[in-house]
C-alpha cells in the first residue's frame, strides 16, 4: 500500500546524510557511472523504495497536487504514459479509486504490473479507438483530470530532445480535448527550449489558467518542468 502523508515526501528527509561514490568498473562508460552515483544519492529514489512508489517520479506529482489540489476524491483521471506507474499510485490513492469514490484510466503502448484500483489499458493512447476504450470503462462520467509525464528517450541533443517532448505534448493536449469535461484539468511534462511559450499561448485559449511548475523532485540540472491548465472552456 502507498503511504498516503500529505507531503508524501516523509521518505526523503531521512534521506542519506553521506554521499555514496561510485567506482569506475571495466566496461563501463563514465556516463554510467555518472548516472548510478546519482541514483544512489538521490532522496527521492532512496524515499520511493521505502515508501512503496515504483519510481522517483511520484513524487512531482504529490508536490505539484500539494500545491493545486486537481486530485480531489471522486474525480475521473486518465494518466496517459503511465508505465511504471508512480503516478498511478499517488492518482488512485488521493482521488480514493479503492472506496468507491474515483476512476483511474492508466494508459501505456507497453505492460505495466497492476496498480491498486486503477483500470490498465495497454495500446496507444492516440490511436482512434482510444477515447472509446475510456469510456466504456468509465461509463457516462466526464474525465475531470488527464496527466501526462510521457517523456521519449533522450538523444543527447538538447534542442531534438525538447522537440520530441514538446511533440508528445501537444499530442497528450489534442488528447485532452476530445475527453476532457468543462473545468478539467491538464498536466503534462515539457522541456524549456523556446517553444514551451507557443505551447503555452495555445492552452490559454482553451484552458482559464495555464502556468509552469518546477517541483523540487525534479533534478536542479534538467530542463524538465510541467505545464499544468485548469478550467478546461471544452463544451461550453
Amino acid at each position: 500500500m502507498v503511504k498516503g502523508s500529505k507531503t508524501g515526501m516523509g521518505g526523503a528527509k531521512g534521506a542519506r546524510d553521506l554521499s555514496v561514490r561510485v567506482k569506475s568498473a571495466r566496461g563501463r562508460k563514465p556516463s554510467s557511472t555518472r548516472w548510478l552515483q546519482r541514483q544512489l544519492n538521490d532522496p527521492y529514489v532512496a524515499a520511493a523504495k521505502r515508501e512503496g512508489y515504483r519510481s522517483r517520479a511520484a513524487y512531482k506529482l504529490v508536490e505539484m497536487d500539494d500545491k493545486l489540489h486537481f486530485l480531489k476524491p471522486g474525480r475521473v483521471v486518465v494518466d496517459l504514459g503511465a508505465a511504471p506507474g508512480g503516478w498511478s499510485q499517488v492518482a488512485s490513492k488521493r482521488i480514493r479509486t479503492e472506496y468507491g469514490g474515483g476512476h483511474l484510466v492508466a494508459i501505456d503502448i507497453n505492460e505495466m504490473e497492476v496498480v491498486a484500483g486503477a483500470h490498465f489499458l495497454q495500446c496507444d493512447f492516440h490511436d482512434d479507438k482510444a477515447p472509446e476504450q475510456i469510456r466504456a470503462l468509465i461509463g457516462e462520467r466526464p474525465v475531470d483530470v488527464v496527466l501526462s509525464d510521457m517523456a521519449e528517450p533522450a538523444t543527447g541533443h538538447r534542442q531534438t530532445d525538447h522537440l520530441r517532448i514538446m511533440a508528445l505534448c501537444e499530442l497528450a493536449l489534442d488528447f485532452a480535448r476530445e475527453i476532457l469535461a468543462p473545468n478539467g484539468v491538464f498536466v503534462a511534462k515539457v522541456l524549456a527550449g523556446g517553444t514551451e511559450h507557443t505551447l503555452l499561448a495555445d492552452m490559454k485559449r482553451d484552458f482559464t489558467k495555464v502556468k509552469h511548475v518546477k517541483p523540487k523532485a525534479s533534478r536542479a540540472d534538467s530542463a524538465e518542468m510541467y505545464v499544468v491548465a485548469s478550467g478546461y472552456r471544452g463544451g461550453e
